[in-house]
């Protein structure tokens, strides 16, 4: 079955390929967020259980499915062939505290009081979206240039790797859409906003993925630093926003074992299919 889907995305076009594949990736954040349909409640250890293995996934997929390559198919030697990644990483994250300044947002277990960017009478409904949202930038854009360096034919791309990072971001997406819907649903909303709010969080992937590939495929040369740049986009995500979210409680000690789990699963995706 995995042969044949590695063989599909072979045999068309690499945007288009992208765009699909981020298609799942949203797919799996809406089939998450309909969970509110069916649950009255969430139980803060399962919510921070799977903000951990959100983040375990994130930070995998950022040094197995991004910088390794990244700096593998960067050209020189020793100090020289670090210089893409370092770079692209560093613009990574410079380019989401920008978002983070100035994107009006609320983290999950956060109080309306602790709201970030730019001040805005929206309501806590549209900010907890918007959190998620920016999770989800990285994300697409990540899936997106791989499937582009493995169109401009460079060596440590492959469509596997690609898919591997897809399956392994929807696998996280999918508790990660009723993470955001259950909140949500608290807040007063109805099961069907809570779900359509949730699932339109990763509305931005397909967006971001079919940009991504079409900047690596016109300018094949910024490929080590695209990868970086969104491996450092991710990083930025884990370590600003999704870790903190699962030490405002008592579960930290889950959060820990879920990242431990999304990190094996998404090393263990990528080795295996890459």
């Amino acid at each position: 079955m995995m042969e044949q889907i590695i063989q599909y995305f072979e045999s068309i076009d690499p945007v288009l390929a992208a765009f699909y594949a981020t298609l799942f990736t949203w797919a799996l954040t809406a089939l998450g967020a309909s969970l509110v349909f069916f649950f009255k409640t969430l139980n803060r250890a399962v919510l921070d259980g799977m903000l951990g293995f959100t983040g375990g996934v994130m930070v995998a997929a950022s040094f197995w499915s991004l910088l390794a390559p990244g700096i593998e198919m960067s050209p020189g030697e020793g100090f020289v062939k670090v210089i893409p990644a370092a770079v692209g990483f560093l613009f990574g994250a410079l380019f989401l505290f920008g978002l983070d300044k100035v994107l009006p947002h609320l983290h999950i277990n956060f109080k309306e009081s602790e709201k970030e960017g730019i001040k805005t009478p929206w309501h806590k409904t549209t900010l907890l979206t918007l959190a998620i949202t920016l999770h989800n930038i990285p994300e697409g854009l990540a899936v997106g240039v791989l499937f582009g360096g493995v169109a401009a034919g460079f060596e440590g791309a492959s469509i596997g790797g690609a898919v591997a990072l897809a399956l392994g971001i929807g696998l996280q997406n999918f508790p990660e859409g009723f993470a955001v819907a259950m909140p949500l649903r608290r807040q007063g909303l109805s099961r069907t906003k809570s779900f359509m709010y949730g699932q339109a969080s990763a509305l931005v992937e397909p967006i971001a993925a079919v940009i991504g590939a079409w900047a690596v495929m016109s300018f094949q040369p910024i490929l080590p630093y695209a990868l970086s740049f969104a491996a450092g986009a991710m990083i930025f995500v884990v370590v600003e926003e999704v870790i903190p979210e699962t030490q405002q409680d008592k579960h930290t000690d889950i959060a820990v074992m879920g990242f431990i789990g999304g990190f094996i699963v998404m090393m263990t995706l990528d080795v295996g299919l890459g």
